[in-house]
Protein backbone atom coordinates (compact mmCIF):
# COMPACT_ATOMS: atom_id res chain seq x y z
CA UNK A 1 0.00 0.00 0.00
CA UNK A 2 1.20 3.38 -1.14
CA UNK A 3 2.79 5.17 2.04
CA UNK A 4 1.83 2.29 4.48
CA UNK A 5 4.71 0.20 6.26
CA UNK A 6 5.84 -2.75 5.61
CA UNK A 7 4.63 -5.62 7.10
CA UNK A 8 8.05 -7.07 9.17
CA UNK A 9 10.22 -6.54 6.08
CA UNK A 10 13.59 -4.21 6.12
CA UNK A 11 13.64 -2.03 3.87
CA UNK A 12 17.04 -1.82 1.90
CA UNK A 13 18.75 1.63 0.59
CA UNK A 14 19.61 0.95 -3.05
CA UNK A 15 23.32 1.47 -3.38
CA UNK A 16 25.15 3.85 -5.96
CA UNK A 17 26.85 1.81 -8.75
CA UNK A 18 30.33 1.73 -9.12
CA UNK A 19 32.03 2.63 -12.20
CA UNK A 20 33.66 -0.12 -14.27
CA UNK A 21 36.93 2.14 -14.49
CA UNK A 22 37.18 3.02 -10.95
CA UNK A 23 37.15 -0.73 -9.80
CA UNK A 24 41.11 -1.71 -8.67
CA UNK A 25 41.99 -5.66 -8.77
CA UNK A 26 45.55 -6.06 -6.84
CA UNK A 27 47.93 -8.72 -7.56
CA UNK A 28 48.70 -10.18 -4.24
CA UNK A 29 52.87 -9.64 -3.81
CA UNK A 30 54.40 -13.34 -2.94
CA UNK A 31 57.83 -13.13 -1.54
CA UNK A 32 60.26 -15.50 -2.95
CA UNK A 33 61.77 -17.67 0.24
CA UNK A 34 65.43 -16.98 0.11
CA UNK A 35 66.36 -20.83 0.18
CA UNK A 36 65.10 -20.73 -2.95
CA UNK A 37 66.31 -17.90 -4.17
CA UNK A 38 69.92 -19.22 -2.69
CA UNK A 39 69.20 -22.16 -4.46
CA UNK A 40 69.32 -20.66 -7.43
CA UNK A 41 72.39 -18.86 -7.27
CA UNK A 42 73.88 -22.08 -6.40
CA UNK A 43 72.33 -23.86 -9.50
CA UNK A 44 73.74 -20.94 -11.83
CA UNK A 45 77.04 -20.76 -9.97
CA UNK A 46 77.53 -25.20 -10.68
CA UNK A 47 76.34 -24.82 -14.35
CA UNK A 48 78.73 -21.84 -14.80
CA UNK A 49 81.49 -24.23 -13.56
CA UNK A 50 80.57 -27.14 -16.03
CA UNK A 51 80.38 -25.24 -18.71
CA UNK A 52 83.75 -23.92 -18.34
CA UNK A 53 85.86 -26.75 -19.76
CA UNK A 54 83.35 -26.59 -22.93
CA UNK A 55 83.66 -22.77 -23.31
CA UNK A 56 87.25 -22.51 -22.38
CA UNK A 57 88.91 -25.23 -23.21
CA UNK A 58 92.41 -24.21 -23.92
CA UNK A 59 92.30 -21.91 -20.45
CA UNK A 60 91.03 -24.98 -18.37
CA UNK A 61 93.28 -27.20 -19.78
CA UNK A 62 96.32 -24.93 -18.81
CA UNK A 63 95.28 -24.47 -15.21
CA UNK A 64 94.48 -28.31 -14.80
CA UNK A 65 98.60 -28.74 -16.00
CA UNK A 66 99.56 -26.37 -13.64
CA UNK A 67 97.54 -27.63 -10.56
CA UNK A 68 98.63 -31.21 -11.73
CA UNK A 69 102.51 -30.34 -12.25
CA UNK A 70 102.39 -28.30 -8.75
CA UNK A 71 100.81 -31.73 -7.38
CA UNK A 72 103.37 -33.86 -8.33
CA UNK A 73 105.96 -31.75 -8.18
CA UNK A 74 105.67 -28.62 -5.82
CA UNK A 75 106.56 -25.09 -7.05
CA UNK A 76 109.26 -26.58 -9.40
CA UNK A 77 106.15 -28.37 -11.98
CA UNK A 78 104.37 -24.93 -12.15
CA UNK A 79 107.85 -23.21 -12.87
CA UNK A 80 109.10 -26.14 -15.58
CA UNK A 81 105.38 -25.95 -17.15
CA UNK A 82 105.54 -21.64 -17.63
CA UNK A 83 109.36 -21.98 -19.05
CA UNK A 84 108.13 -24.57 -21.28
CA UNK A 85 104.84 -22.63 -22.39
CA UNK A 86 106.79 -19.39 -23.11
CA UNK A 87 109.26 -21.39 -25.16
CA UNK A 88 106.78 -22.58 -27.01
CA UNK A 89 105.22 -19.97 -27.37
CA UNK A 90 107.67 -17.35 -28.65
CA UNK A 91 108.90 -20.25 -31.27
CA UNK A 92 105.06 -20.96 -32.17
CA UNK A 93 105.05 -17.12 -32.71
CA UNK A 94 107.78 -16.81 -35.10
CA UNK A 95 107.48 -19.99 -37.07
CA UNK A 96 103.65 -19.78 -37.83
CA UNK A 97 102.51 -16.19 -36.81
CA UNK A 98 99.03 -16.48 -38.50
CA UNK A 99 98.11 -19.13 -36.53
CA UNK A 100 99.69 -17.72 -33.38
CA UNK A 101 97.65 -14.46 -34.00
CA UNK A 102 94.79 -16.57 -34.98
CA UNK A 103 94.51 -19.26 -32.08
CA UNK A 104 95.93 -17.07 -28.86
CA UNK A 105 96.51 -13.41 -29.22
CA UNK A 106 93.03 -12.79 -30.74
CA UNK A 107 91.48 -15.46 -28.32
CA UNK A 108 93.15 -13.31 -25.13
CA UNK A 109 92.11 -10.28 -26.94
CA UNK A 110 88.29 -12.11 -26.78
CA UNK A 111 88.53 -13.26 -23.33
CA UNK A 112 90.16 -9.15 -21.99
CA UNK A 113 87.71 -7.16 -24.45
CA UNK A 114 84.90 -9.47 -23.42
CA UNK A 115 84.93 -8.83 -19.54
CA UNK A 116 86.30 -5.53 -19.41
CA UNK A 117 84.72 -3.80 -22.29
CA UNK A 118 81.37 -5.18 -22.86
CA UNK A 119 80.36 -7.25 -19.86
CA UNK A 120 81.59 -4.66 -17.30
CA UNK A 121 79.34 -1.75 -19.20
CA UNK A 122 76.10 -4.30 -20.16
CA UNK A 123 73.78 -3.50 -17.49
CA UNK A 124 74.25 0.59 -17.78
CA UNK A 125 74.55 0.57 -21.98
CA UNK A 126 71.88 -1.21 -22.19
CA UNK A 127 69.55 0.35 -19.63
CA UNK A 128 70.26 3.93 -21.01
CA UNK A 129 69.95 3.31 -24.32
CA UNK A 130 66.28 1.67 -23.46
CA UNK A 131 66.75 -1.79 -24.99
CA UNK A 132 66.40 -3.26 -21.08
CA UNK A 133 62.54 -4.46 -20.08
CA UNK A 134 60.53 -4.66 -17.44
CA UNK A 135 58.20 -7.33 -16.13
CA UNK A 136 56.37 -7.11 -12.13
CA UNK A 137 59.47 -4.95 -11.09
CA UNK A 138 62.09 -6.99 -12.74
CA UNK A 139 64.48 -5.80 -15.00
CA UNK A 140 65.33 -8.42 -17.66
CA UNK A 141 68.34 -7.77 -20.32
CA UNK A 142 69.44 -9.78 -22.96
CA UNK A 143 72.87 -11.62 -21.99
CA UNK A 144 75.79 -12.13 -24.15
CA UNK A 145 76.89 -15.65 -24.95
CA UNK A 146 80.33 -15.56 -26.74
CA UNK A 147 82.84 -12.66 -27.69
CA UNK A 148 85.27 -12.99 -30.56
CA UNK A 149 87.76 -10.97 -32.07
CA UNK A 150 88.71 -10.48 -35.90
CA UNK A 151 91.42 -8.48 -37.38
CA UNK A 152 89.49 -5.65 -37.43
CA UNK A 153 86.26 -6.09 -35.40
CA UNK A 154 84.73 -7.54 -31.88
CA UNK A 155 81.76 -9.97 -32.30
CA UNK A 156 79.28 -10.01 -29.42
CA UNK A 157 76.83 -12.88 -29.71
CA UNK A 158 73.70 -11.70 -28.06
CA UNK A 159 70.83 -14.23 -26.42
CA UNK A 160 67.70 -11.50 -26.35
CA UNK A 161 64.99 -11.79 -24.00
CA UNK A 162 61.78 -13.45 -24.87
CA UNK A 163 58.96 -10.73 -27.15
CA UNK A 164 62.30 -8.56 -27.99
CA UNK A 165 63.20 -8.24 -31.87
CA UNK A 166 66.73 -7.45 -33.54
CA UNK A 167 65.08 -4.08 -34.85
CA UNK A 168 65.15 -2.73 -31.34
CA UNK A 169 69.29 -3.39 -31.29
CA UNK A 170 68.90 -1.67 -34.87
CA UNK A 171 67.34 1.50 -34.10
CA UNK A 172 70.20 1.71 -31.58
CA UNK A 173 72.92 1.00 -33.31
CA UNK A 174 74.45 4.56 -32.44
CA UNK A 175 73.78 4.62 -28.77
CA UNK A 176 75.58 1.35 -28.68
CA UNK A 177 78.80 2.65 -30.27
CA UNK A 178 79.72 5.31 -28.70
CA UNK A 179 78.25 3.38 -25.11
CA UNK A 180 81.21 0.84 -25.86
CA UNK A 181 83.61 3.30 -27.26
CA UNK A 182 83.23 1.88 -31.06
CA UNK A 183 83.12 3.57 -34.28
CA UNK A 184 80.35 2.02 -35.34
CA UNK A 185 77.83 -1.30 -34.87
CA UNK A 186 76.46 -3.32 -37.06
CA UNK A 187 73.53 -5.91 -36.23
CA UNK A 188 73.51 -9.43 -37.62
CA UNK A 189 70.58 -11.63 -37.21
CA UNK A 190 71.80 -15.72 -36.85
CA UNK A 191 68.35 -17.39 -35.70
CA UNK A 192 65.25 -16.38 -33.56
CA UNK A 193 66.63 -14.26 -30.32
CA UNK A 194 70.03 -14.62 -31.55
CA UNK A 195 72.04 -11.51 -33.19
CA UNK A 196 75.62 -10.58 -33.47
CA UNK A 197 76.45 -7.32 -32.54
CA UNK A 198 79.61 -5.89 -34.28
CA UNK A 199 82.21 -3.41 -33.49
CA UNK A 200 84.87 -2.36 -35.38
CA UNK A 201 87.76 -1.71 -33.44
CA UNK A 202 90.08 -0.07 -36.42
CA UNK A 203 89.24 1.24 -39.58
CA UNK A 204 91.30 -1.25 -42.50
CA UNK A 205 89.59 1.37 -45.23
CA UNK A 206 91.66 4.37 -44.14
CA UNK A 207 94.77 3.69 -46.80
CA UNK A 208 93.62 4.41 -50.34
CA UNK A 209 93.70 1.37 -52.23
CA UNK A 210 96.19 1.36 -55.94
CA UNK A 211 94.38 0.15 -59.31
CA UNK A 212 94.15 -4.17 -58.95
CA UNK A 213 95.87 -6.08 -61.18
CA UNK A 214 93.75 -6.80 -64.46
CA UNK A 215 92.62 -10.37 -65.40
CA UNK A 216 94.88 -12.07 -67.24
CA UNK A 217 92.36 -13.57 -69.59
CA UNK A 218 88.72 -12.99 -70.59
CA UNK A 219 88.30 -16.81 -68.44
CA UNK A 220 89.45 -15.01 -65.45
CA UNK A 221 86.90 -12.31 -65.77
CA UNK A 222 83.65 -13.05 -63.46
CA UNK A 223 80.80 -10.62 -64.54
CA UNK A 224 78.95 -11.39 -61.24
CA UNK A 225 81.87 -10.88 -58.84
CA UNK A 226 84.01 -8.45 -60.43
CA UNK A 227 87.19 -7.13 -58.14
CA UNK A 228 86.40 -3.70 -57.23
CA UNK A 229 88.62 -2.59 -54.07
CA UNK A 230 88.12 -3.84 -50.23
CA UNK A 231 85.77 -4.18 -47.82
CA UNK A 232 85.94 -3.41 -44.31
CA UNK A 233 86.57 -6.88 -42.67
CA UNK A 234 89.50 -7.38 -45.32
CA UNK A 235 87.97 -9.09 -47.66
CA UNK A 236 87.83 -7.90 -51.13
CA UNK A 237 85.03 -6.61 -52.30
CA UNK A 238 83.45 -7.86 -55.94
CA UNK A 239 80.53 -6.39 -57.63
CA UNK A 240 78.09 -8.21 -59.46
CA UNK A 241 77.26 -6.31 -62.87
CA UNK A 242 75.65 -9.04 -65.58
CA UNK A 243 72.30 -9.61 -64.38
CA UNK A 244 71.68 -6.61 -62.49
CA UNK A 245 71.63 -2.91 -62.48
CA UNK A 246 73.99 -0.79 -60.33
CA UNK A 247 73.88 3.42 -59.24
CA UNK A 248 76.31 5.13 -57.52
CA UNK A 249 75.57 7.97 -55.88
CA UNK A 250 78.03 11.02 -54.43
CA UNK A 251 78.71 14.22 -54.33
CA UNK A 252 81.89 15.77 -56.20
CA UNK A 253 84.86 14.37 -55.29
CA UNK A 254 83.63 11.46 -53.33
CA UNK A 255 85.17 8.95 -56.07
CA UNK A 256 82.57 8.37 -58.80
CA UNK A 257 85.20 7.53 -60.93
CA UNK A 258 87.29 4.82 -58.92
CA UNK A 259 83.45 2.75 -58.88
CA UNK A 260 83.27 3.16 -62.87
CA UNK A 261 86.72 2.83 -63.95
CA UNK A 262 87.42 -0.27 -61.63
CA UNK A 263 84.65 -2.08 -62.97
CA UNK A 264 85.78 -1.41 -66.20
CA UNK A 265 89.02 -2.82 -65.47
CA UNK A 266 87.95 -5.71 -64.35
CA UNK A 267 86.42 -6.40 -67.44
CA UNK A 268 89.56 -5.39 -69.62
CA UNK A 269 90.23 -9.19 -70.70
CA UNK A 270 86.85 -9.14 -71.92
CA UNK A 271 86.34 -5.90 -73.45
CA UNK A 272 89.44 -7.02 -75.51
CA UNK A 273 87.94 -10.11 -76.71
CA UNK A 274 84.87 -8.49 -77.46
CA UNK A 275 82.26 -10.54 -75.24
CA UNK A 276 81.71 -7.43 -72.91
CA UNK A 277 81.49 -4.11 -74.62
CA UNK A 278 80.19 -0.78 -72.87
CA UNK A 279 78.36 2.00 -73.91
CA UNK A 280 79.66 5.39 -71.89
CA UNK A 281 77.89 8.51 -71.37
CA UNK A 282 80.32 11.30 -71.00
CA UNK A 283 78.21 15.02 -70.44
CA UNK A 284 81.40 16.32 -68.59
CA UNK A 285 83.96 14.95 -71.02
CA UNK A 286 86.39 14.97 -68.26
CA UNK A 287 86.22 11.61 -66.51
CA UNK A 288 85.03 8.76 -69.07
CA UNK A 289 86.79 10.44 -72.01
CA UNK A 290 90.68 9.21 -71.26
CA UNK A 291 88.95 6.11 -71.69
CA UNK A 292 87.74 6.00 -75.26
CA UNK A 293 89.76 3.28 -77.24
CA UNK A 294 88.03 0.96 -74.55
CA UNK A 295 84.05 1.89 -75.76
CA UNK A 296 81.84 0.42 -78.12
CA UNK A 297 80.00 3.82 -78.27
CA UNK A 298 80.56 7.21 -76.68
CA UNK A 299 78.56 10.11 -76.28
CA UNK A 300 79.60 13.48 -74.90
CA UNK A 301 76.52 15.74 -75.76
CA UNK A 302 72.38 15.51 -75.29
CA UNK A 303 71.54 14.85 -78.75
CA UNK A 304 74.04 12.28 -79.25
CA UNK A 305 73.52 10.77 -75.35
CA UNK A 306 69.85 9.84 -76.61
CA UNK A 307 70.74 8.41 -79.78
CA UNK A 308 73.01 6.21 -78.07
CA UNK A 309 70.59 5.05 -75.55
CA UNK A 310 67.47 4.62 -78.24
CA UNK A 311 70.38 2.55 -80.09
CA UNK A 312 70.82 0.47 -76.70
CA UNK A 313 67.24 -0.11 -76.40
CA UNK A 314 66.88 -1.19 -80.37
CA UNK A 315 69.38 -3.87 -79.97
CA UNK A 316 68.40 -5.14 -76.69
CA UNK A 317 64.92 -5.60 -77.88
CA UNK A 318 66.02 -7.17 -81.08
CA UNK A 319 67.52 -9.14 -78.92
CA UNK A 320 64.83 -10.40 -77.00
CA UNK A 321 62.93 -10.85 -80.09
CA UNK A 322 65.28 -13.44 -80.66
CA UNK A 323 65.37 -14.98 -77.41
CA UNK A 324 61.66 -15.29 -77.26
CA UNK A 325 60.48 -18.79 -76.21
CA UNK A 326 64.30 -19.86 -76.68
CA UNK A 327 66.85 -18.92 -74.17
CA UNK A 328 65.85 -17.30 -71.01
CA UNK A 329 69.38 -16.48 -69.65
CA UNK A 330 71.99 -14.57 -71.26
CA UNK A 331 75.39 -16.14 -71.96
CA UNK A 332 77.88 -13.65 -72.93
CA UNK A 333 79.32 -14.96 -76.81
CA UNK A 334 80.92 -12.82 -79.86
CA UNK A 335 77.10 -13.11 -81.64
CA UNK A 336 75.49 -11.58 -78.32
CA UNK A 337 77.99 -9.90 -76.02
CA UNK A 338 77.16 -8.70 -72.70
CA UNK A 339 76.20 -4.75 -73.25
CA UNK A 340 76.95 -2.21 -69.71
CA UNK A 341 75.93 1.56 -70.78
CA UNK A 342 78.05 3.43 -68.46
CA UNK A 343 76.58 6.52 -67.50
CA UNK A 344 78.36 9.52 -66.07
CA UNK A 345 76.29 12.67 -64.28
CA UNK A 346 73.21 11.12 -65.09
CA UNK A 347 71.23 14.18 -63.69
CA UNK A 348 72.51 16.10 -67.17
CA UNK A 349 70.29 14.22 -69.26
CA UNK A 350 67.06 13.60 -66.64
CA UNK A 351 67.06 16.67 -65.07
CA UNK A 352 69.68 19.49 -66.12
CA UNK A 353 68.68 19.24 -70.01
CA UNK A 354 67.27 22.51 -71.08
CA UNK A 355 65.40 20.50 -74.03
CA UNK A 356 62.54 19.11 -72.84
CA UNK A 357 62.01 16.26 -75.18
CA UNK A 358 65.98 15.36 -74.53
CA UNK A 359 65.00 14.52 -71.04
CA UNK A 360 61.70 12.69 -71.91
CA UNK A 361 63.44 10.36 -74.88
CA UNK A 362 66.62 9.88 -72.29
CA UNK A 363 64.30 8.91 -69.47
CA UNK A 364 61.99 6.40 -71.86
CA UNK A 365 65.16 4.86 -72.87
CA UNK A 366 66.67 4.35 -69.32
CA UNK A 367 63.13 3.31 -67.74
CA UNK A 368 63.28 0.61 -70.94
CA UNK A 369 67.04 -0.66 -70.48
CA UNK A 370 66.80 -1.27 -66.20
CA UNK A 371 63.48 -2.50 -66.71
CA UNK A 372 63.76 -4.73 -69.33
CA UNK A 373 67.63 -5.49 -70.06
CA UNK A 374 68.94 -7.92 -67.27
CA UNK A 375 67.54 -10.74 -68.81
CA UNK A 376 69.19 -10.49 -72.32
CA UNK A 377 72.48 -9.32 -70.97
CA UNK A 378 72.23 -5.80 -70.75
CA UNK A 379 72.94 -3.75 -67.47
CA UNK A 380 73.10 0.09 -66.87
CA UNK A 381 76.09 1.92 -64.15
CA UNK A 382 74.40 4.98 -64.07
CA UNK A 383 76.65 7.63 -61.60
CA UNK A 384 75.23 11.05 -60.22
CA UNK A 385 75.18 13.88 -57.31
CA UNK A 386 72.18 14.00 -56.15
CA UNK A 387 69.77 11.14 -55.93
CA UNK A 388 66.09 13.40 -55.05
CA UNK A 389 63.50 12.03 -56.47
CA UNK A 390 63.05 14.85 -58.96
CA UNK A 391 66.32 14.88 -60.39
CA UNK A 392 66.58 10.26 -60.78
CA UNK A 393 62.98 9.05 -60.37
CA UNK A 394 63.94 5.83 -61.71
CA UNK A 395 66.03 4.68 -58.50
CA UNK A 396 63.87 1.63 -57.88
CA UNK A 397 64.80 0.08 -60.93
CA UNK A 398 68.13 -0.30 -59.59
CA UNK A 399 68.67 -3.24 -57.50
CA UNK A 400 72.01 -2.78 -56.68
CA UNK A 401 72.99 1.22 -54.72
CA UNK A 402 76.13 1.96 -53.77
CA UNK A 403 76.35 5.53 -51.69
CA UNK A 404 79.50 7.31 -51.49
CA UNK A 405 80.00 10.34 -49.68
CA UNK A 406 76.68 12.13 -50.03
CA UNK A 407 75.71 15.66 -47.97
CA UNK A 408 72.65 15.15 -46.35
CA UNK A 409 71.31 12.28 -43.76
CA UNK A 410 68.21 11.66 -45.77
CA UNK A 411 69.96 11.02 -48.84
CA UNK A 412 71.02 8.13 -47.28
CA UNK A 413 67.67 6.64 -47.18
CA UNK A 414 67.04 7.97 -50.76
CA UNK A 415 69.48 5.47 -52.29
CA UNK A 416 69.83 2.67 -49.74
CA UNK A 417 66.19 2.57 -48.45
CA UNK A 418 64.72 4.10 -44.84
CA UNK A 419 66.06 1.88 -43.13
CA UNK A 420 69.60 2.03 -43.96
CA UNK A 421 70.96 4.45 -41.83
CA UNK A 422 69.69 2.45 -38.97
CA UNK A 423 71.75 -0.65 -39.77
CA UNK A 424 74.57 1.30 -39.60
CA UNK A 425 75.05 2.81 -43.32
CA UNK A 426 75.94 6.74 -42.04
CA UNK A 427 77.08 7.49 -46.20
CA UNK A 428 76.94 11.35 -44.94
CA UNK A 429 79.33 11.25 -42.52
CA UNK A 430 82.24 9.60 -44.60
CA UNK A 431 85.74 11.82 -44.46
CA UNK A 432 85.91 13.90 -47.40
CA UNK A 433 89.53 12.74 -47.63
CA UNK A 434 88.61 8.64 -48.03
CA UNK A 435 87.28 9.02 -51.86
CA UNK A 436 85.98 6.10 -52.90
CA UNK A 437 84.69 4.70 -49.55
CA UNK A 438 80.87 4.03 -49.84
CA UNK A 439 78.01 2.13 -48.46
CA UNK A 440 76.67 -1.28 -51.11
CA UNK A 441 73.48 -2.06 -50.80
CA UNK A 442 72.67 -5.51 -52.74
CA UNK A 443 69.12 -6.93 -53.94
CA UNK A 444 67.86 -9.43 -51.15
CA UNK A 445 70.34 -8.42 -48.43
CA UNK A 446 69.35 -5.56 -45.70
CA UNK A 447 72.38 -5.36 -44.26
CA UNK A 448 74.52 -2.56 -46.34
CA UNK A 449 78.30 -3.41 -46.69
CA UNK A 450 81.32 -0.70 -46.04
CA UNK A 451 83.56 -0.84 -48.82
CA UNK A 452 86.18 1.34 -50.41
CA UNK A 453 86.55 1.29 -54.26
CA UNK A 454 90.22 0.87 -55.64
CA UNK A 455 91.79 4.43 -57.41
CA UNK A 456 92.66 3.56 -60.82
CA UNK A 457 94.72 6.74 -61.88
CA UNK A 458 94.99 8.83 -65.59
CA UNK A 459 98.03 6.58 -66.27
CA UNK A 460 96.34 3.30 -65.28
CA UNK A 461 93.31 4.62 -67.86
CA UNK A 462 96.32 5.21 -70.44
CA UNK A 463 97.72 2.21 -70.64
CA UNK A 464 93.97 0.46 -70.45
CA UNK A 465 93.39 2.43 -73.55
CA UNK A 466 96.64 1.85 -75.19
CA UNK A 467 96.31 -1.97 -75.32
CA UNK A 468 93.13 -2.01 -76.14
CA UNK A 469 92.28 -3.31 -79.95
CA UNK A 470 88.92 -1.82 -79.60
CA UNK A 471 87.91 1.07 -81.62
CA UNK A 472 85.28 3.44 -80.12
CA UNK A 473 82.35 4.68 -82.63
CA UNK A 474 80.22 8.16 -81.50
CA UNK A 475 76.65 7.99 -81.44
CA UNK A 476 76.20 10.66 -84.25
CA UNK A 477 77.63 8.40 -86.38
CA UNK A 478 76.00 4.75 -85.46
CA UNK A 479 72.20 4.93 -86.49
CA UNK A 480 72.55 2.22 -88.82
CA UNK A 481 74.52 -0.01 -86.21
CA UNK A 482 77.60 -2.28 -87.24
Amino acid sequence: MLGGKHNGATQVQPTTPVPAHTIRFTTPVVETPAAFILGRWIWRFLAFVVSLPVRFPLTVGCMALLGASWWVLDWIGPAVACTLATIGGLAWRHWHPSTFRRWVTLRTLALVRGVWVYRRHWQPVLVVSGLAESYLERQYLPHITHVTCTEWADRVRVKLVAGTTPAAFEERTAQMAHGFGASACRVETLGPLTIVLEFPRHDMLAEPLDALPVPDSAADVDLKALPMGLCEDGREWRMRLHGTHVLVAGVTGSGKGSVIWSAVRAMLPAIRSGLVRVWAVDPKRMELSYGRPLFHRYADDGESAVTLLENAVAEMQERAERYAGKVRAHTPSLDDPFDVVVLDEVAFLTAYHPDRDIRRRAENAMATLTSQGRSVGFAVLAALQDPRKEVMNLRNLFPDKIALRLDEASQVDMVLGSDARDRGADAHLIDPDMPGTAFVRLEGFKIPSRVRAAYVCDDDIDHMAAHTGATTTHADDSEGGE
